[in-house]
């Protein structure tokens, strides 16, 4: 076990850094690829189970045979990838914050039960001041987007956490955590495909037209020692 606390210990340390980072500077990153790859950073830190989920489980004894399965998460406790894929980008980003909200409100009655759930409470917020960073970003740009509804975010989902059954109130909290999880590597990946649309763009946006490729291919150099004949002359 002291070997997992130290690797869980450095990856607060690193998560912390990285995400304090906007907070610290109070300033917006201006470029749309660095702020995207910082955010996309973040989501695949956090969606680690071993920086919440896993010690929870083991601080909770649900790691014995026969009741880790039943920590699965809850249908519809978080948005889906496919949902989170057809939101616009400014849609989707307003999705990602608003339930994030709900984690964080979560997390504060988790940390009773778990004190690493602090750490991830301010990693949470650093997090979602890169969102509101993004959210800037692209209402300066041409983006053309319907209104659209936010999804709904745990909170408005879950059921109550009753107090008197105290293994049931575990299994939520696992749930909870196991839900948060993938709904992270759900986000990430929707920010893979930004980058990767992106790329494909300026691709796209640099490779000369088709046309010119094949004229270019048709057309024999000149060379120097090629005279021009008039028409109707063979070379001697």
């Amino acid at each position: 076990m002291r070997p997992q606390l130290v690797q869980r210990t450095l990856l607060s340390l690193v998560l912390g850094l990285l995400f304090l980072s906007t907070a610290a500077t109070g300033k917006c990153s201006g470029k749309y690829h660095e702020l995207l790859q910082q955010l996309q950073s973040q989501a695949d830190l956090m969606q680690d189970t071993s920086t919440l989920l896993d010690p929870y489980i083991h601080f909770q004894g649900l790691d014995q045979a026969g009741l880790k399965e039943h920590c699965k998460e809850s249908p519809g406790a978080f948005p889906s990838e496919d949902t989170l894929r057809g939101l616009s980008q400014r849609g989707f980003l307003r999705t990602l914050n608003a339930t994030l909200g709900h984690v964080l409100h979560r997390l504060t009655a988790l940390q009773q039960d778990l004190t690493i759930a602090q750490d991830q409470g301010r990693n949470i917020r650093g997090f979602r001041s890169n969102i509101h960073c993004m959210s800037q970003l692209l209402r300066g740009s041409s983006e053309v987007e319907t209104a659209e509804p936010t999804q709904p975010g745990p909170e408005a989902t879950l059921p109550p956490t009753p107090s008197s059954d105290t293994f049931q109130h575990k299994l939520q909290g696992c749930r909870f955590l196991r839900g948060y999880h993938r709904f992270m590597h759900s986000a990430g990946q929707v920010f893979k495909e930004w980058a990767d649309s992106r790329s494909r763009s300026r691709s796209r946006r640099h490779r000369p037209p088709r046309a010119l490729q094949r004229g270019a291919r048709r057309m024999r150099p000149f060379r120097r020692d090629e005279r021009l004949m008039p028409r109707g002359q063979l070379p001697q």
